[in-house]
């Protein structure tokens, strides 16, 4: 007899796959049972009512059993136990059935291929181990940030799955699909990181043509390659593959790279100086210095230097005593003298 029932047990399932099954046993526990309730319940049982039985079926199927309604003879109880165990086995199924599509919907999007509901957010494309972990990481510190990482197939799975903020998309990372999948239509920022130079410009192809209007940021190994990404985008941000702390701060705050670069470059804008707090400086705070070095001399001052080290940016209250190091932005590198009003 187990033989058989476990037979038509799989039978039904095969038949009947999926939210099948479930509805299919309630609906036929639901009929049995009202037609047998009105055999063995007297004439004019309330619970027998068709306004009044399929209350009572949820309620006792559901194991509640509020008691309004109730069976009277030895034989309504008896389908009342009926009842309540076709609802026990219906609800199991039930739960069964949305754990299986609860797990199956997170296993795709463990695995990338689902397309992600998402807006205003960070696109990572390119994954590389260690490297792309520590980039996620500097675009998740500011707080609600959620980024999708999109990879290509070798990398089967999400690999920061421990990570709330962070979506996977799997595939062809030049291909349309992958950027409809991870929302690069909706994106604000796009950060290219490829495995090399020319997947990079195929890469930032792709994403141009997704949403032209994207803050875009690719890191190359050749700076050379930078007109070549810059005629695909005119607006788009190039930064060295060696440093990808900025790949993260453009992507947080466009435009951020080119200051670096006019920081950085001999003869830019704005060139970055030093200077040693010379004897009778009239300014005793960094405020007081800021101030001056703005106003005299159209330079900014960026952080100062004592024996209790390096403040970038400290309070306007800090002392500056003599000897210490001031470094700023100016034109021009400013002659000591004229910070103390000597010629």
């Amino acid at each position: 007899m187990p033989f058989i029932l476990q037979r038509v047990l799989r039978l039904v399932r095969l038949r009947l796959p999926g939210w099948r099954l479930p509805l299919a046993v309630a609906v036929l526990v639901f009929v049995t049972s009202w037609g047998a309730m009105a055999l063995v319940e007297p004439a004019g049982s309330e619970v027998v009512a068709p306004a009044n039985y399929w209350w009572y079926f949820v309620v006792t199927a559901a194991t509640v059993g509020y008691g309004d309604f109730f069976p009277v003879s030895f034989g309504g109880h008896v389908v009342g136990t009926y009842v309540i165990v076709g609802g026990i086995v219906t609800l199991t199924l039930l739960f069964t059935e949305l754990a299986t599509a609860l797990q199956t919907v997170r296993g795709k999007r463990l695995r990338g291929v689902v397309a992600l509901d998402l807006r205003d957010h960070v696109v990572v494309l390119g994954y590389t181990p260690g490297r792309t972990e520590r980039i996620v990481a500097e675009l998740t510190v500011e707080p609600g940030t959620q980024v999708a990482l999109c990879a290509w197939d070798e990398v089967a799975v999400n690999p920061m799955p421990e990570q709330p903020a962070v979506s996977f998309v799997r595939g062809d990372l030049t291909h349309a699909d992958v950027m409809r999948r991870a929302g690069v239509d909706r994106a604000r920022t796009a950060v290219v990181d490829g495995r090399d130079d020319n997947e990079t410009l195929a890469i930032a192809v792709a994403v141009d043509h997704a949403n032209p209007r994207v803050h875009m940021v690719a890191a190359v190994r050749d700076l050379g390659r930078r007109d070549s990404l810059r005629y695909v985008n005119a607006g788009v941000q190039v930064v060295q593959w060696h440093m990808p702390f900025l790949l993260s701060e453009e992507a947080a705050d466009p435009g951020l790279t080119q200051v670096y670069n006019e920081l950085m470059t001999a003869g830019g804008h704005g060139n970055t100086y030093s200077v040693r707090v010379p004897h009778g400086l009239p300014y005793a705070t960094f405020g007081e210095c800021q101030t001056a070095f703005g106003r005299d001399h159209g330079a900014t001052v960026l952080a100062l230097r004592t024996d209790d080290g390096l403040q970038v940016s400290p309070r306007w209250d800090t002392p500056v005593p003599e000897g210490a190091t001031l470094y700023y932005v100016a034109d021009e590198r400013l002659d000591p003298a004229l910070l103390t009003g000597r010629p």
